[in-house]
Formats: C-alpha cells, structure tokens, sequence
C-alpha cells in the first residue's frame, strides 16, 4: 500500500472523531440541536456521487495530462519553489472557480447542492453536486498545467484544498484572531454559508482567505448574532436525489421556456438571480398571451 493508502483511514478516522465531538457538543452542550435526518441525507448525497465523481476523476486527468502535452516546459516536482508556486496558483484558480460557481448559473446548478444544508455541521461538507466535471470545473485549473505545473501536483493541492474546507462546517470553532487575516476559518466559511443579503457571495478561498481581501469579497462575521444557513429559497428536502437534482431540474425548467439561443445562453450564464427573474418574466409574458389568446377566442 502507498503512503496516501495508509494516510487514508487516519483521515476517516479523524473526520469521525470530530463529527461525533461536534454532535455531542451540539446536542448536549450548546443545546443547538442536531438533525440526524438532514446529516443523513448530506451522506447519502455522498454516496450516490461516488461513481459519477470517480467517472469525473478520470476525465479530470485526462484533460489535465493533455494539457501537459501542450505545455511549452515542464516544471520540476523536487523542488519546493515549484510546490510553493502552485499552491499560490491552486488557490487562486480555486477562488475564481468557486466565485463563478456562485455567479454563473450554470456552475450554480451543480454547487447549489452544497448550499442546500440549513444546518452548518461537518456531514454538510459532504453535500457536492455530482456532475462538476462534465458542467467544466477542470477549466479553471488548465492553465495551471500549461504554464508547466506537473498535473499530479495541481490535483495533490487541489485534494488538499478541499480536505481542509472539510474541517471549516462546524459552529464548534470560533473566531481565531490573527490567523483569520490568512487563512481561511470556520467563522469565514460560516458567513459564506449563509442565505443573509449581507453575507451572500462572499469568503470564495480555499485554504486561505487572501484573495478574497484582495478582490473585495471578503465579509466578517458578525459577533451579535448567528448566520442563519441555507438556500435563499430554502430547501426542506431530506431526499439525497432532490437535493442533488433539484437545481439540475429547475434550470431545465426555466430554458425549456426560452424563445432563442439568446435567451438560452442569458438562462443558462448569467447570475442566478438574473437567470430566475428572466425565467419568471418569460414565464409571465407568456401567461399573459395565453390569456388574451383565450379572451379573443371567447
């Protein structure tokens, strides 16, 4: 067995671990409550998206090594500038990833699905849309590999990246001064969680919080109050297939009524809240003939 094969189940078991500390501590000690029901549906995402996700993996590492073909040079793998380098560039192509999966429809069709939790504990970490690789996520991490960082290298950090955010889902840690001027922190990662207009599309980073200070993104969490969590539209679904479909099949819905290609692409890339209220008025203009068709004909 490989040394990430026998790093494995210390990972699980630490995950464990924290997840039954936090549902103690939530249910006895800071009486918040805990849903089983909702954790459970949040696994059950999990499972049913281990096939289509290791179907992604592969396409993932196809794309990436192709992409190595073209590169003009190759960087090296023993040296620590290189690792150093591309983490500044995984977490950058991850912050614009991540923010595009917010303000494009379409991205937002698969992330949705991790939003879909109204309660912020560790299994909600486990709610990822299935379908990010055939929606384009490896986009943003192309030009990574053709500027000449090796593919293993891109996917190792970006495996990292995500790890780390797993530990972010919990109420369980509070604000941690300075280290929160770097780093990407549970309270961070609260405020980007939440359906609040003050909070919405904010804290995009990964493993630091960097380039969401840099690009105006960045929003602190309040200390009078807790974020209240969740779709805007709330989602009370306890269904693993709806809350992994649901938005897949609202945004079918809504180009489905489209009259051109133009309106098609507005639907599908503009910003979720622009897609919906085309959608609707569409949906309207529509009712509205259909109603004065039916007056003429009476």
């Amino acid at each position: 067995m490989d040394g990430a094969g026998e790093f494995r189940p210390l990972i699980l078991l630490l995950v464990l671990s924290v997840a039954l500390f936090e549902f103690g501590w939530r249910r006895w000690a800071s009486r918040r409550g805990y849903d089983l029901r909702a954790a459970a549906a949040s696994m059950g995402v999990m499972l049913l998206g281990i096939v289509p996700k290791q179907i992604g993996g592969v396409v993932t590492g196809f794309v990436l090594f192709g992409a190595q073909e073209m590169a003009p040079w190759h960087l090296p793998m023993n040296d620590w500038r290189v690792w150093a380098a591309c983490f500044i560039g995984v977490e950058l192509a991850y912050y614009w990833f991540h923010r595009f999966s917010h303000t494009v429809r379409w991205f937002w069709a698969n992330h949705a699905v991790h939003h879909s939790s109204n309660e912020f504990v560790l299994p909600s970490a486990y709610r990822l849309g299935w379908f990010g690789t055939l929606m384009g996520s490896w986009l943003f991490f192309v030009p990574l590999v053709l500027v000449g960082f090796p593919p293993l290298m891109v996917a190792g950090l970006l495996g990292t990246n995500l790890l780390y955010q797993l530990f972010l889902h919990t109420e369980l840690v509070g604000r941690l001064g300075w280290f929160e001027y770097l780093l990407n922190t549970p309270s961070h990662h609260r405020c980007h969680h939440s359906r609040e207009s003050e909070y919405l599309d904010c804290n995009f980073g990964g493993v630091v919080i960097v380039f969401d200070r840099l690009f105006g993104t960045f929003r602190a969490e309040r200390k009078d109050r807790r974020p209240d969590y969740g779709l805007v539209h709330r989602l009370d679904s306890r269904n693993p297939f709806w809350i992994g479909l649901h938005e897949l099949a609202a945004i079918w819905q809504d180009v489905r009524l489209a009259r051109d290609l133009r309106e098609v692409a507005a639907i599908l890339f503009s910003s979720p809240g622009h897609s919906k209220a085309l959608a609707t008025a569409i949906r309207q203009s529509r009712s509205g003939k259909e109603l004065h068709s039916a007056k003429q004909d009476a």
